[in-house]
């Protein structure tokens, strides 16, 4: 049971840092074309990304469980094809926001 637990807080854990980490993205590439500064703007968001995922990603895989490491990974992926699902061309989010942008 307890291996069961675990697992389900791998998954969550793996997609709420997946979540973070694309929607990261999708928001500093959505604020480009207006930034003063588009370089500093890219790297503090991938040094932000990358300051909380990499540790995350750490302690998903110490101890040599290569599984829990697994599991974590692709829940991270998942969370990645659900928002190109809803963020990306021809999601209902898109043609909000380009109706709303007009």
């Amino acid at each position: 049971m307890a291996d069961v637990i675990r697992i389900l807080l791998l998954i969550a854990g793996g997609t709420a840092l997946g979540l973070f980490y694309y929607g990261g993205l999708w928001y500093t590439v959505r604020r480009l074309p207006g930034a003063r500064n588009p370089a500093l703007l890219t790297l503090g968001s991938l040094a932000t990304r990358l300051a909380v995922c990499l540790p995350c990603f750490y302690l998903a895989a110490r101890g040599g469980q290569w599984l829990r490491l697994l599991v974590f990974a692709a829940a991270f992926l998942a969370a990645r094809q659900a928002l190109t699902l809803y963020l990306g061309p021809g999601s209902r989010a898109a043609a909000a926001r380009t109706v709303s942008e007009a």
